[in-house]
């Protein structure tokens, strides 16, 4: 079944687009998995939202998450249109296959607890040029890119303008309930995550890549 779903998701799009979106998912995952997850790193964007909720209203992240998904990407729907989103359902999938993957085993990083910078440098890396590869295949690894990518569009900012907007928007609200130091080191991933998510989707790899992207 699901096999048949990958396959009229995926059909229309080059191999060369769905390997880089795979290889961007791998990476993206691993490091939430491996990185984020057993530092306790507090995200931005729709994850941060949602754990905003959750402790102050109480309602489930399980009924949180795709209320806040859906209206990002009926935003991003509006501004960047029906490929995007076909191409961002390939790429979420991938992201949630390759969670649903890594999740089989303990994570095989050192637990980077008693070092929180050089766990928010390392996480950001890993988010970074994962989502990175993603949203320059035209799609997104969730609500979070989905919304930087329509703020990007409407406005005009760099797309690692629009992530920061956000990501620190929600950073600021969750200071709220979460300790000033924990926030810091936050602010210190998404700042690297933003910044590389806009170098690889900008990067020029010389005229003949350059023009394979572009296909």
């Amino acid at each position: 079944m699901m096999r048949k779903v990958w396959s009229r998701l995926s059909a229309g799009l080059s191999a060369r687009k769905v390997f880089w979106i795979l290889v961007g998912a791998a990476l993206t995952s691993f490091g939430l998995y491996n990185i984020h997850r057993q530092v306790n790193i507090t995200e931005g964007g729709v994850l941060g939202m949602m754990l905003l909720i959750n402790h102050w209203f109480g309602i489930p992240s399980s009924k949180v998450t795709p209320v806040l998904d859906i209206a990002c990407y009926a935003l991003a729907f509006r501004y960047l249109g029906a490929r995007f989103i076909k191409i961002s359902i390939v790429s979420t999938l991938s992201v949630s296959g390759f969670f649903f993957l890594w999740e089989q085993w303990p994570p095989v990083l050192p637990d980077l607890s008693g070092m929180p910078l050089m766990a928010a440098l390392l996480g950001g890396c890993f988010v970074g040029i994962g989502v990175g590869l993603i949203v320059r295949q035209g799609g997104s690894s969730g609500g979070d890119d989905a919304l930087a990518l329509a703020i990007s569009k409407v406005s005009g900012w760099r797309l690692s303008k629009s992530y920061l907007a956000t990501d620190l928007t929600v950073l600021a609200l969750s200071l709220s309930y979460i300790p000033l130091r924990q926030i810091l080191f936050s602010v210190v991933t998404v700042t690297v995550s933003s910044w590389l998510i806009d170098f690889v989707q900008n990067a020029r790899f010389g005229k003949k890549a350059g023009a394979a992207e572009n296909k």
